[in-house]
This record gives structure tokens, sequence and C-alpha cells, in this order.
């Protein structure tokens, strides 16, 4: 959440809240509603870690509220993450490790792994597609993410088919 934050206070500076509406409005449903605590402990680790700086701004009637402002440094550090490539394939995927390994322990077979994994694999498609029908048709960052979500959840049922098919 660190390197959103500081991406959403490059475009504005703004208080937590206000950032987690932006949140919520780039993304729509199909990112989990960040935690609001979640949001302030962030923006006070990155104001000690001097990527951002923070602003009393009175209101009457209301307590004051922080405005946060990104920092130099906290520009630097935004251009590198957007800079860099994303981490492709995982080659230590967890359930693979369990795969070549449950056999083993004799606490489960392959097939067994395989289908629970499929089961799993085909219900978060199917909260996906119900996803995808209730956003917002505007709203294209939404779509996209679950879009990329389901295309990889494909990619991981076809690579189970060719587990069971190598391995069983």
């Amino acid at each position: 959440m660190r390197l959103h934050l500081l991406a959403l206070l490059k475009k504005e500076p703004a208080h937590g809240y206000e950032l987690k509406q932006a949140l919520e409005q780039t993304f729509g449903q199909a990112y989990p509603s960040p935690n609001i605590g979640q949001i302030y402990v962030t923006l006070n680790r990155l104001e000690k870690d001097g990527l951002v700086r923070s602003v009393d701004v009175e209101q009457s009637n209301r307590p004051n509220k922080k405005v946060y402002y990104l920092t130099a440094k906290g520009s630097e550090v935004l251009e590198e993450w957007i800079d860099s490539p994303t981490e492709g394939p995982r080659v230590r995927d967890e359930f693979f490790m369990k795969l070549v390994l449950a056999p083993m322990t004799g606490i489960a077979d392959r097939m067994q792994l395989i289908n629970r994994q499929r089961r799993h694999y085909l219900k978060l498609m199917r909260d996906l597609n119900r996803l995808a029908a209730t956003t917002d048709p505007e709203n294209k960052v939404a779509r996209l993410l679950i879009e990329g979500a389901m295309l990889h959840l494909q990619a991981d049922l076809d690579w189970l088919e060719r587990c069971q098919e190598d391995l069983t």
C-alpha cells in the first residue's frame, strides 16, 4: 500500500480518508476496500521514512486534519517503483511444492490436491464473474483488474490440467 499512497499523493496532497476514497473510486469493487487504520499507519511510516510530510489543517467545528504531501525523496522512490519491472511467474509455487512433496508424506495424493485446488480456482472464477457483473462498465480500471485476475486463474487451471497429465 505504501507505493499506492505515494502515487496518489504525487497527483495531489490529501488526508487519509481522501486517499481511501481515491483507492476505492479508482479500483472499484475489484480491489479490497483499504482499512482506514492501515492507511494512517502506513502514512505515519512514510512520514518517518521521509517520503511524505504532513501539515495540520484547522477545521471549524471539527478536529484538525493532517494533509500529506509527497516529498522529493518520496517522488524518487515512486519513480524507481514505476520504472522497475514487476516480478513475473513464480518458480517456487507453493501449490506445486505441495503437489510434489505430499505423496512422500502420505497425507494426500496428487489427484486429491489437484482436485481441491481446481475447485478452489473455479470458486474464485465464479466470484470474479459475479464481481464483473456488478462492476460499473465505465470503470475500465476495475474491469481490467478483474479481467487480469480471471486470465491468471484460467492459466492456473490450464496448468493444473498439465500437472494432472504429467504427474498422475
